[in-house]
């Protein structure tokens, strides 16, 4: 693929994303992709030909682009124990509720049309297998006995501090990042034991 089809790819998903923070999943047809992103018609068309084709190409691009959000300037450096661990999670989940804020209401509208597409439900828990095994790998660094299920249980809690803050009823006033961070370290200690050291 050359550098123009990927810019245009990149733009299509983009856009789709955009829309669908915007209007919802009614909103995200091919016709609103083109006509968004100033593209000729029938381009979204030619480029995902199907919505289920196009609804994938969101799902990959917020993927890339929430591993760029976490990863960003400023991410504070991974430092050991759970109080490292927190200052990540809090990073990552106070940007997503703040500069990322759309990319987050985007991935919550895709997150329920999967449960309506057998198709999508196996390509979105693919892109977020890549999130989980990465956080397993972080509590296991950390002393997990049991990094599976904590990862589960820490993921969860990330998932609904994300819901409540961008679609729920703490959405008009998103938590801080000191909040965050003491409320995942309060999470990791109990997980890890209260004498694990940071």
């Amino acid at each position: 693929m050359s550098t123009a089809q990927t810019s245009r790819a990149e733009l299509i998903a983009d856009t789709a994303l955009a829309l669908l923070a915007e209007r919802g999943m009614r909103g995200l047809t091919h016709r609103a992709v083109d006509e968004a992103a100033g593209l000729p018609q029938g381009s979204t068309s030619n480029h995902a030909r199907t919505r289920a084709a196009l609804l994938e190409a969101a799902v990959h691009r917020l993927a890339l682009r929430e591993s760029q959000t976490a990863y960003a300037s400023g991410t504070p450096e991974p430092a050991p124990g759970p109080e490292g661990l927190a200052a990540l999670l809090a990073f990552f989940l106070h940007r997503s509720v703040t500069e990322a804020r759309d990319l987050t209401r985007a991935r919550l509208e895709l997150a329920l049309e999967a449960t309506r597409r057998p198709e999508l439900r196996v390509v979105y828990d693919t892109a977020g297998r890549v999130f989980r095994e990465q956080l397993e790998t972080m509590l296991r660094a950390a002393g997990s006995a049991e990094p599976e299920r904590h990862a589960r249980s820490l993921i969860a809690w990330c998932d609904g501090v994300l819901f409540h803050s961008v679609a729920g009823a703490g959405s008009a006033s998103p938590p801080p990042e000191a909040e965050l961070r003491a409320g995942a370290a309060d999470l990791l200690r109990g997980m890890l034991g209260a004498g694990s050291g940071g």
